[in-house]
């Protein structure tokens, strides 16, 4: 961690709410105006940091920036997810930033953040609206234990993991259409792009590539994707604190992969099902140039999707273009 993080994670796990200089200064062996300098330099990014001669020094407000000292001042240092952060103001694609990070061997759970995006995409190469400031865009670098057919696995538990961090940061349930959208009120607020790297029988590496609409407001988006997409201050009616919710979410990511390598992926599976959308539910998926039409049974041991289809065969599907058929819209 950097002295900064060290700084900020002092500052807001101290129990008395204010450290002093000395203590700081003796906790990371550095000189009490080099701690005054790292301060001066937070207070000119936007931290509202009170210094008192008697109380030493008090966090009171941060900046609704993603910094990555910031980010990592929040999180376990026993996370994998989140270990190492990178913020971008600009970038095209943080999946390409991380693959050439994974080229690179950057260990697992490295995480590109970038402000906004001039190439953020989405499944199917679509492309994924990612305006400056208005909403977490960001990719994770994994290396994990699995064969390609497995790697389905941690789409699933993407989606459970987000779907807890917007519950634990605001009033809202949404729920999951297979594998990975989150919904709400039938609009999707999030999504993510699984890409890897892998041999016939291992995985090299996959990189989760994770869009969050947090603070986009119905301006924010193209006027074709209004009718069935949103964000969660639409939803909620509020200013969502994006840096406290990113890190919420690379803390619900660490858990669910844990839950993935150490064999309890049966876990996930449950929490899944019990947010799901689509389970039960008559579907209409592409996949390819293919059309399968059925009925959403279950998901199998490798996060697959069973599907009755009209002519009674069961189908496995491991990745395709889902639609919801009857109760809600075409093409969501």
């Amino acid at each position: 961690m950097t002295i900064d993080s060290e700084i900020l994670r002092s500052l807001r796990t101290n129990k008395a709410g204010s450290v002093s200089g000395a203590d700081l200064s003796q906790r990371l062996n550095i000189s009490r105006a080099a701690i005054w300098a790292r301060i001066e330099e937070m207070r000119a990014l936007g931290y509202d940091i009170e210094a008192s001669p008697h109380r030493g020094y008090t966090l009171l407000d941060s900046p609704d920036l993603l910094h990555a000292d910031d980010l990592l001042s929040r999180l376990d240092e026993s996370q994998i997810i989140g270990r190492d952060i990178r913020v971008f103001q600009n970038t095209t694609s943080t999946n390409d930033i991380v693959e050439k990070l994974a080229r690179d061997g950057v260990d697992e759970g490295a995480v590109v953040f970038a402000e906004s995006q001039s190439l953020g995409r989405g499944r199917r190469g679509r492309q994924w609206t990612s305006p400056a400031g208005k909403g977490l865009w960001f990719s994770v670098l994994l290396r994990p234990s699995l064969t390609p057919q497995a790697v389905t696995k941690l789409t699933i538990a993407s989606a459970t993991a987000l779907a807890r961090a917007v519950r634990n940061v605001t009033t809202l349930s949404p729920e999951i259409k297979w594998p990975n959208d989150l919904l709400i009120a039938g609009k999707k607020i999030s999504g993510v792009l699984t890409e890897l790297a892998a041999e016939l029988d291992h995985v090299r590496h996959v990189i989760l590539g994770i869009g969050i609409n947090v603070n986009m407001t119905e301006s924010d988006f193209p006027k074709a994707l209004r009718p069935t997409a949103s964000s969660l201050r639409i939803q909620s009616g509020s200013l969502i604190n994006r840096p406290e919710f990113a890190a919420e979410v690379l803390r619900q990511l660490d858990i669910d992969y844990k839950r993935v390598t150490n064999g309890h992926f049966h876990e996930v599976v449950e929490e899944w099902e019990s947010l799901s959308c689509t389970l039960n539910r008559e579907v209409e998926i592409q996949v390819g140039d293919r059309t399968i039409i059925g009925r959403a049974e279950s998901l199998d041991q490798d996060g697959a999707l069973l599907v009755r289809s009209q002519h009674g065969r069961l189908e496995r599907v491991i990745g395709g273009d889902v639609s919801l058929r009857k109760t809600l819209a075409k093409d969501i």
